[in-house]
């Protein structure tokens, strides 16, 4: 099976009109980038975004067929390798359509949380925020079960106090255990009878309400909680759609620098009554501790401490028996050990873990001996990056992981899947087609569904055997003719060497669907540099929004991966500690220059910039320190200065505590230096980003004297600037770079 390939050269090779000149910025322009969003629809490309399900204990799954006449659900079995229907969409259809009193067409069907009991006969799904069940094996019945409870979202900046929870019974019944009064109790279930075990907690050092129990039955696990004072967001919404009036919002939001709650893992024997409360010794700076979580033997229980500044980690057990704590597993880093990276898989013989580190400079897994506390061995190997552990098979001793920039001369980033057994030999590629993979692995590990693409091939999805990674049956390869029809023009994948000289970045060029290799063009960078991950896409969209529909005014649009990005070293990765002001612009610099180098269309002397969040912090940041390079910026909803952002992010790539180091990478402490036209943009209601941080921003631009453009989008939350938003960038680079005057909103209908 291949890829349906693009080549951009031969395209770009039939474009030249030598010497025609065409306006740029007018309202044509804009009339047809904004046609773009249709015409370049991901609805245009058929046979693609399969995403599989396994039926549970069968060797079948199910997927949507995407397809010219609508939405086909199938399923396979793998060993006969037939695909049939999933169920009748005509006659679903039509018992939807009769129970909603909706019009329901058989072939858009949408049924959310779908799942297939294949001993039933039956499929569970959502649809019309109900919950249904329909068989499929027999008379067709639909059965509503009910609409579906209506649950408060904790907002993902709340920080759980860990006071509300259900009681929790014992393995094996005898008990109940729950939390009253900040303290821990138990309840016999025959008797009713209940029993303190705790009898220090208190309002400001209470006991979680999470409590675990022993596998034996015998003890319980529960951390006692000292709070910490908690910081809000206020927000003022000005325009509420329900009242005249303002609303007054906050927001729990942590900052660099505030104090952080401390926990400490206990254990109760229920008979006794015997608390252990351990020394702290070993987790007494926390960021945070997860945990206890209990051996199968019931003899102690483990968890893990984050120290504050996250250059330690240590995976830690605790006695049951002694109340000693010992480590079992430390990372410790001079710059940051990259936790949210982390991965880890207790074995079931009591005796080993397999745990991910970046000690050696690239992510890779090892296998650790609980008894010693030390790595046994280095499971996999190289200069190249485990991304995912998807299955660990103890039966027959193997491990189904993804990893990048293991094939030398691709694209380092690509992602393929492996197979390794425990001892770190006979590794074998199970997705051997060049391409960005995600694979869905049957539970017993004798199949696997791989889709596949890259930003200028088009999707491919395969059937194949999880042992060799052969191919036992194709599924679908995209169609993309009609989106071909349309005018679509294929990204091109461009690589340069960054600031050091030899190492190569990895970035995209989108050119208008009338390119013209004969004139200038500006060059538009959309900058999302992270870091903790890898931004520049690869695999295949049709439409990119941000890139897309801003080239037809009249640009070259790129995007790069400099140094400060993730999965390539730490060495690589590190450039960004304690420096987010760098941005990896050195590198992106270098590639933009080779590649206006190669390509004369390219106005290297002309550049522009835009990005959101961390990106609008990169772009304002852009013109401040490389205005030499950089000649305008549109930056949204940026945390312009890392004191005033989410504690998470900032502390673990800028450091604790806080310091100078913040002042030298802020763009409010900066501000002065700006040079270059510069547009802020903000949601009055941004719940990720502070829009204070924006607002302290602009207060620094107006008492240094800067010109700059601002613009609020009322009722906003974390945003680009919404369609409002959007036509204001359109406008701020046509009038910076193309030095026009774009035409009046009126003009484009």
């Amino acid at each position: 099976m291949k890829f349906i390939s693009l080549r951009f050269a031969a395209v770009m090779a039939f474009a030249c009109v030598c010497g025609q000149t065409f306006a740029q910025g007018t309202a044509e322009d804009y009339r047809r980038a904004y046609a773009l969003r249709d015409k370049f629809s991901a609805s245009k490309v058929y046979y693609s975004g399969v995403r599989p399900s396994w039926i549970a204990r069968t060797d079948s799954f199910w997927y949507v067929r995407n397809t010219p006449e609508g939405r086909v659900y199938v399923v396979v079995d793998a060993g006969t390798r037939q695909r049939t229907d999933l169920f009748n969409h005509k006659a679903l259809a039509e018992a939807l359509a009769k129970a909603t009193g909706k019009d329901v067409k058989p072939g858009a069907l949408y049924l959310n949380r779908l799942s297939v009991d294949k001993a039933e006969g039956c499929l569970n799904f959502v649809f019309n925020n109900h919950n249904w069940r329909y068989n499929i094996a027999g008379d067709g019945k639909l059965d509503d079960c009910g609409e579906l409870p209506k649950v408060k979202q904790r907002h993902w900046m709340e920080v759980d106090d860990e006071k509300d929870a259900e009681p929790v019974a014992s393995p094996d019944g005898r008990y109940t255990a729950f939390v009253r009064e900040n303290n821990i109790w138990v309840r016999e279930t025959v008797t009713g009878k209940e029993r303190q075990l705790s009898v220090d907690g208190t309002l400001g050092n209470y006991y979680s309400a999470y409590i675990r129990w022993s596998p034996d039955g015998k003890k319980v696990a529960a951390c006692k909680i000292r709070p910490a004072e908690k910081r809000y967001v206020y927000y003022v919404e000005s325009s509420p759609s329900d009242q005249l009036q303002p609303k007054l919002h906050k927001q729990e939001y942590a900052k660099p620098g505030d104090e952080l709650r401390f926990k400490v893992p206990c254990i109760f024997d229920v008979e006794t009554g015997r608390a252990i409360v351990p020394s702290t010794e070993l987790f007494g700076s926390q960021y945070d501790l997860w945990g206890p979580d209990w051996s199968a033997d019931s003899r102690s229980v483990t968890f893990e401490y984050n120290q504050r500044g996250h250059q330690v980690y240590r995976v830690l057990e605790l006695s049951a028996e002694t109340g000693a704590v010992r480590t079992l597993i430390e990372e410790t880093s001079k710059t940051y050990v990259n936790y949210p990276m982390r991965y880890r898989y207790d074995l079931s013989d009591g005796r080993h873990i397999i745990w991910a580190s970046e000690r050696d400079n690239y992510n890779h897994l090892y296998m650790y001996d609980r008894a010693k506390g030390k790595a046994a061995w280095q499971i996999t190997k190289g200069k190249w990056y485990v991304r995912s552990v998807i299955k660990v098979d103890e039966q027959n001793r193997q491990i189904y992981f993804s990893a990048n920039g293991v094939v030398p001369g691709e694209d380092p980033y690509l992602i393929r899947y492996y197979r390794i057994g425990f001892d770190g030999k006979n590794m074998t590629c199970l997705t051997p087609v060049e391409g960005m993979h995600e694979v869905w692995l049957s539970d017993d590990a004798r199949y696997l569904v791989d889709t596949y693409s890259m930003v200028d091939k088009a999707p491919v999805a395969v059937l194949r055997d999880a042992a060799t990674g052969k191919e036992i049956m194709p599924l679908e390869t995209a169609d993309i003719s009609r989106l071909l029809a349309e005018g679509w023009k294929v990204p091109e994948v461009f690589t340069a060497k960054g600031r050091d000289g030899k190492t190569d970045m990895w970035g995209i060029i989108i050119r208008p669907t009338n390119f013209d290799p004969s004139k200038k063009y500006p060059v538009l960078e959309y900058i999302y540099q992270g870091p903790g991950n890898q931004y520049v896409p690869k695999t295949f969209i049709p439409y990119n929004w941000y890139m897309s529909s801003i080239a037809e005014l009249g640009f070259i649009v790129v995007m790069v991966d400099g140094m400060g990005t993730s999965f390539r070293s730490r060495e690589f990765e590190n450039m960004c500690y304690k420096n987010l002001k760098d941005a990896g612009l050195p590198d992106h610099i270098a590639w933009i220059k080779a590649a206006a180098q190669k390509y004369p269309y390219m106005d290297a002397d002309n550049v522009g910039i835009f990005g959101c969040s961390a990106g609008g912090q990169e772009a304002m940041g852009a013109v401040l320190f490389h205005p030499e390079f950089y000649k305008a910026a549109y930056s949204a909803c940026g945390c312009h200065d890392n004191r005033m952002d989410k504690i998470w992010w900032n502390e673990l790539w800028m450091g604790y505590p806080v310091g100078e180091q913040y002042k030298e990478c802020s763009n409010v402490d900066n501000a002065h230096l700006l040079s270059r036209p510069l547009m802020l943009v903000v949601g009055e209601l941004d719940d990720n980003v502070d829009p204070a941080s924006t607002m302290q921003v602009v207060n620094a631009l107006e008492k240094a004297g800067k010109d700059f453009e601002l613009v609020v989008i009322p009722g906003a939350h974390h945003t680009m600037g919404e369609d409002y938003g959007e036509h204001k960038r359109y406008d701020f680079f046509v009038r910076n770079l193309l030095k026009k005057t774009p035409p009046a909103w009126s003009e484009i209908k």
